[in-house]
């Protein structure tokens, strides 16, 4: 059987046939990454009744917190900066129930990109607003819907090392926003500039935070570590 992993999605305006509406999105590149790592996909939307959540979860056996828009600043303390997002606050306010409900159960997490900034302001954690004008420039995103290559180090002793079998990768981003304070969660990854890139709870069996895309690479290696850490947390037979 097929560990069961929910994957956030988009609460986004979108155009198809005949309909321009409110809508439910998802780049199908995060079921795709899953699917062929060997765990079965539900989609969870935005969700305003936090019993749903608790109900959704209960039938989980592994999280992904996808990528997307930006966090709004207040949920750590800041004002919005020129650059920052419109903020999606049903998002936010669904992920980080989602991620708290996920912790409590012991249930395997992987943040992508906005994904790992969720999980450092439920933590306690904080935001860089803007890499370009905090003097990072554009190593990290050229321009909204554009990648960029570039390394990354981890800790030799972290679980990204252990899943990637060394602690240097080559890794690709699309974010102007980055982690300033990881809150409760441990540092175990930066780029040359000092941006972080990974974030875990070392106490945790599987709760990792990575900057960057892997659903958009062939690298599928975060995606069967997560969904083999959800068959061994649901006891699953492989």
């Amino acid at each position: 059987m097929r560990p069961v992993i929910g994957v956030s999605c988009y609460g986004e305006r979108a155009r198809w046939g005949a309909w321009d509406v409110d809508a439910v999105v998802l780049h199908r590149a995060y079921v795709e990454a899953l699917e062929t790592s060997g765990a079965a996909v539900v989609l969870l939307p935005p969700m305003h009744d936090e019993s749903s959540i608790d109900a959704v979860l209960e039938k989980l056996d592994g999280l992904v917190l996808a990528g997307g828009a930006d966090l709004e600043p207040a949920s750590y303390g800041a004002e919005p900066h020129e650059t920052t997002d419109t903020p999606r606050l049903d998002r936010d306010a669904t992920e980080r129930l989602l991620y708290h409900g996920a912790r409590q159960l012991g249930l395997p997490v992987l943040g992508i990109c906005r994904g790992m900034q969720v999980m450092a302001v439920a933590s306690g954690g904080a935001l860089i607003q803007d890499l370009p004008s905090a003097g990072y420039g554009t190593a990290h995103r050229e321009a909204p819907g554009t990648f960029t290559e570039h390394g990354a180090t981890f800790a030799p002793d972290s679980l990204v090392a252990r899943i990637h079998g060394g602690t240097e990768l080559v890794v690709n981003s699309s974010h102007h926003q980055a982690v300033a304070d990881p809150g409760t969660l441990r540092i175990t990854g930066h780029a040359a500039d000092g941006t972080v890139e990974v974030l875990e709870d070392p106490d945790a069996a599987f709760v990792l935070g990575v900057q960057w895309h892997p659903e958009m690479s062939d690298d599928r290696r975060l995606f069967a570590a997560l969904a083999a850490a959800a068959r061994r947390s649901a006891h699953v037979d492989a």
